[in-house]
């Protein structure tokens, strides 16, 4: 799916995907190695029981189950990091879920439940004054509020989806200007040219976008030109 070896050498924190939208056993524990030989935070990255779409399709579960689906991902997960003698630091839900919680509140509070009972000092990594963040806030959970350097902006605040055309930031140098951006002056030009406040405390790149690596080399150079210290939130 992408150049694993050479992402982790470039960021701080690696969301692992927990075999329900991509992922098997081996392959997780691979990736857990690389990021713990790498000296890289470890996190988990739940999603929707949806292999062929890559968890980027809606689905509807109830409250109940999705608690049960996020408790049996990052479980998992979490022990194959103790196993390789590490320590999980946060949970970042992937592709539609991600969406779905951050404006859903029921959906929130089935991942934050689910979250706060394997591990209350777990962080919980999402979009700034989303429904996922209040809902593991009140949970007594850390938050880390997030934003995305290699996708753009619709100016509501949403990401352009990705069947659009001009979804992805997939020129190293835009994604690296746009991570400048959010860093110095928390705004992303969105994608019909308006500026858009932006408040995040990490930046994500998506592994499995075609030059993956060649955008995170661009951001981080970029970021460490413009005088930003870039570590893990626990660093």
């Amino acid at each position: 799916m992408g150049d694993d070896a050479t992402l982790v050498r470039l960021v701080t924190s690696v969301n692992v995907a927990c075999g329900f939208h991509a992922g098997d056993p081996l392959t997780i524990r691979r990736t857990v190695r690389l990021a713990l030989e790498a000296g890289v935070t470890v996190g988990a990255h739940p999603g929707y029981p949806d292999l062929v779409g890559f968890g980027r399709r809606a689905m509807d579960l109830d409250p109940e189950e999705l608690e049960a689906a996020i408790l049996y991902q990052v479980a998992a997960l979490d022990g194959i990091v103790r196993a390789e003698g590490g320590r999980l630091a946060h949970v970042k839900p992937h592709g539609a879920l991600y969406h779905r919680a951050a404006t859903d509140p029921a959906a929130a509070a089935a991942v934050a439940a689910a979250v706060a009972r394997i591990d209350d000092r777990l962080r919980v990594v999402g979009p700034a004054g989303s429904a996922l963040l209040v809902a593991a806030a009140d949970r007594g959970l850390r938050t880390t509020r997030e934003a995305f350097a290699d996708r753009v902006y619709q100016p509501d605040g949403r990401l352009r989806g990705r069947t659009l055309p001009g979804a992805l930031h997939a020129v190293p140098a835009a994604a690296a200007a746009q991570a400048v951006s959010i860093a110095l002056d928390g705004l992303v030009v969105t994608s019909d040219g308006s500026r858009l406040p932006v408040e995040a405390d990490t930046l994500c790149i998506h592994g499995d976008t075609p030059g993956a690596a060649a955008i995170a080399t661009a951001v981080r150079g970029a970021l460490l030109d413009a005088g930003v210290a870039i570590r893990a939130p626990d660093a």
